[in-house]
């Protein structure tokens, strides 16, 4: 191990020899090593690091941020001690409230455990890091912020809806492939039908995948074309996505538009020069990240230019050398749950990670207080089993097997020790630590999970905290429905974190339903109108696409129609009702009109009438269906508006005395006492990549996962880009890992009970939850049952007892 890197755990006796000597600042080094003593194992090389690289790879509940914000304060210190104010230190962290969080951690390190001024840091998230350096040095990046807008593009943002339309009357011969699909017999309404499939569906999907991707790589639309030369598919994938990527940037710049990637990207050209990327290194003594396994190419590219030491580098060539780098990295590869549906992809942690190593510059944090052994036990023995699961299939097809591609990264959880200086680490179990059931079906699911509930509350429900994680948004609206009862009658607060959720899309639900009674007979348009009474379960799930085919058929069929179905009927009724709405109401009334239509409960209620009266006032003068459409649509596509909220911070999800609803996703980097993991189903997890009805004409795939599987090889360095059936096995396996690497977040949640059901029977989709089918359990829920017989929770002697 290199001196000049890393500075090894020091022997508590050496320590004490040195600070027997008698020096002015030796008060500072005390307090220092009081703080490096009061830290496990794995937090005390963080806080033992002066220079160079070093990977932290952490487990869940070790400790991460308090880690790192003791071993950056320790950082400062020392900066401090040799008199180097001019250089600080940047941390950098995922979201805005870990920022915060991690911020206020450090003060506090610095004010009252190191008594040294709160200064020489600062504490960003990625994007904000960027935004700062590019705004810095403008005449560089060319981001001229007070000329651009922010925005965030999805799928439904109008922007990639006209990238399509503009993509589509360019390149008509390729349109037309993608219309006959595998076979095609001419039929019009098929024609039609396939049509509002392709620009509403298939290719915004595809665009928002690839530029996402390819964006956040630093990848070109030239350098798209050029990788799809050397792919044989009938669809030309690659070369499609790059024409809409194209479009894309073209509408980006006319607009004076930018997206979070272009930050990074205006940061980046502000380092390729020599003399700025000086006065920003010299600035900065090292670069703390958190949750790295959840860094794009760019962000990872970003920091390292940042953490170099310029006289060891060769930036011309954009060659950084490990050892050049003053570069922490915390993160856990095996709680990377975004890659799926962000550009975040852990192979490049993993990467840094192997790097260090063969520095010996690796350390684990393996030591976690959150949960008691039983859950540990239950959480690694998972990780194993799914890896070897993962081995097995692979030497099955005589694949050879890549480490780094498995799962999981096999570190597993360790205890803490005797005397950790964590509250109540590693509590006593309640109940059996780890209760696993098999319901009838989803109805006894809720009878089961009420019961343990009731009883886990007893009579003072304030001292306990609990949480019900679901794959899914609508998982979670059904069982909020279901234990509403329950709850006010035990006297415990039920919170649905998925309302919120709800809220938030208020102005873009209410925005596609004025389009519609603006343009009525706009195809797309009726489409979204149609999805929105579908999300809000005013209207049943069917083949939205041959409705918004024929619009005035759909509307007002003629006698020569076809006769409509009763669903058909009344999602037609539903539509006519609001187009008279528009004819009868005078404008200021719509919105508030359209939320009592959409079933708004009091909060949603609450944030329509903030929109309305935003909408009325920027109207004000000038009142006409075109200008409220305009200024619904800038509030959309700016996302400046804010849902009504009656509180602030993460902490109403944890909040005693309350049962949170709260997807698995969202679950990351909270706990709760009691977790509850209901609705374990192998058609959620690991699920299986569906390929809609609807799109089937153009083959047992998605083009969208099938350019991302294809893009990452290349990014990957990979000899060849996959081909259609290879890519689309190689996106079924990051679909599959990420799933698995979910369950896992979703299992270390709990510190105290970690209860898991999967009912026999459940619904197919969770979009109709009546209609129940025999549905088998996601395979690791009969691993756990083996090999944990003793929490098998036997439900015909609970049946007899009770």
């Amino acid at each position: 191990m290199s001196d000049s890197n890393f500075t090894a755990a020091v022997p508590q006796e050496s320590l004490h020899s040195e600070l027997s000597v008698r020096s002015p600042i030796l008060p500072l080094r005390e307090k220092i090593l009081a703080i490096r003593n009061s830290l496990r194992p794995g937090q005390q090389q963080m806080a033992d690091w002066q220079s160079g690289p070093l990977a932290i790879s952490a487990v869940p509940g070790a400790g991460k941020s308090t880690g790192m914000a003791a071993a950056a304060a320790i950082a400062i210190a020392r900066q401090y001690e040799r008199s180097s104010p001019r250089r600080h230190l940047v941390v950098v962290t995922f979201t805005r409230s870990a920022a915060a969080n991690i911020k206020a951690k450090i003060r506090k390190f610095l004010r009252d455990d190191l008594s040294v001024p709160q200064m020489g840091f600062f504490v960003y998230t990625l994007h904000g890091l960027a935004l700062n350096i590019a705004s810095r040095h403008s005449d560089l990046s060319g981001l001229q912020l007070e000329n651009v807008t922010l925005i965030t593009p999805t799928q439904s943002h109008r922007l990639i809806r006209t990238a399509v339309e503009e993509w589509i009357a360019n390149n008509s011969g390729i349109y037309l492939r993608l219309l006959e699909g595998h076979q095609f017999d001419g039929e019009e309404t098929e024609r039609l039908r396939r049509q509002s499939v392709l620009r509403t569906e298939v290719l915004p999907e595809l665009a928002n995948t690839v530029i996402h991707e390819a964006k956040s790589s630093g990848i070109s639309p030239e350098k798209l074309r050029e990788w799809s030369k050397q792919t044989r598919e009938e669809y030309a994938i690659l070369s499609v996505a790059a024409g809409l990527y194209d479009q894309y940037q073209n509408l980006m710049r006319s607009r004076d538009f930018i997206d979070y990637d272009d930050m990074i990207l205006a940061a980046l050209r502000v380092l390729e020069n020599d003399s700025a990327r000086r006065i920003e290194q010299n600035q900065v003594f090292a670069v703390f990240e958190d949750e790295a396994q959840d860094s794009s190419p760019l962000q990872t590219q970003l920091l390292e230019i940042l953490a170099s030491d310029g006289d060891k580098t060769d930036n011309s060539s954009q060659t950084r050398l490990i050892a050049s780098l003053n570069l922490v990295r915390v993160g856990d590869p095996n709680q990377a749950i975004n890659s799926t549906f962000t550009p975040a992809d852990p192979i490049y942690f993993r990467q840094f990670c192997e790097e260090c190593d063969r520095i010996k510059q690796l350390a684990t944090m393996d030591q976690a207080g959150r949960s008691t052994r039983i859950i540990i036990e239950a959480a690694n023995f998972a990780l194993k089993w799914i890896n070897n699961q993962w081995l097995a299939a692979a030497n099955n097809k005589q694949q050879t097997p890549i480490n780094r591609q498995v799962p999981f990264r096999l570190q597993t959880i360790r205890p803490v020790e005797v005397g950790d200086p964590q509250t109540n680490a590693n509590p006593a179990p309640v109940g059996r630590g780890l209760e696993l059931y098999t319901p009838r079906d989803i109805h006894h699911t809720v009878e089961l999970l009420s019961q343990r509930v009731i009883e886990l509350f007893g009579e003072d429900p304030t001292k306990n905290s609990a949480a019900i994680l679901v794959r899914e948004n609508r998982q979670g609206r059904w069982l909020a429905e279901a234990l509403t009862f329950m709850c006010k009658e035990h006297n415990i607060t039920l919170y649905d974190v998925g309302e919120r959720d709800r809220r938030s899309h208020v102005p873009q639900e209410i925005l596609a339903l004025l389009q519609f009674c603006d343009r009525p007979h706009s195809p797309d348009y009726l489409k979204a109108a149609l999805e929105a009474l579908v999300q809000r379960q005013l209207i049943l799930t069917q083949d939205l696409n041959a409705l918004a085919s024929l619009p005035e058929e759909f509307l007002y069929p003629g006698p020569l129609a076809a006769p409509q179905s009763e669903t058909v009927q009344k999602a037609a009724r539903l539509c006519r009702s609001l187009l008279r709405a528009r004819l009868e109401l005078p404008l200021y009334q719509l919105i508030s009109f359209l939320a009592l239509t959409l079933n708004y409960e009091q909060a949603e209620l609450a944030t329509a009438d903030k929109l309305a009266e935003r909408v009325n006032q920027q109207i004000a003068g000038n009142s006409s269906m075109g200008e409220m459409l305009s200024a619904l649509s800038e509030i959309v596509s700016s996302e400046r508006f804010e849902p009504v909220e009656t509180e602030d911070s993460e902490e109403r999800y944890t909040r005693r005395g309350q049962l949170t609803i709260i997807t698995m996703h969202k679950a990351k980097g909270l706990d709760w006492d009691y977790v509850f993991l209901p609705f374990l189903h192998e058609n959620l997890i690991p699920g299986r990549f569906w390929v809609p009805p609807q799109s089937q004409f153009l083959g047992d795939f998605t083009l969208s996962e099938v350019a991302r599987a294809q893009i990452r090889a290349a990014l990957h360095g990979e000899s060849t880009i996959p081909d259609v059936t290879q890519a689309w096995e190689q996106a079924k396996h990051l679909k599959i890992s990420e799933e698995y690497r979910l369950l896992y977040v979703a299992m270390t949640r709990a510190k105290r009970l970690v209860w898991m059901s999967a009912a026999q029977k459940a619904p197919f989709t969770w979009s109709k939850p009546d209609n129940l089918q025999e549905q088998a359990p996601c395979p690791v829920f009969p691993a756990l049952k083996r090999q944990f017989p003793e929490c098998v929770v036997n439900l015909a002697v609970m049946t007899k007892q009770a």
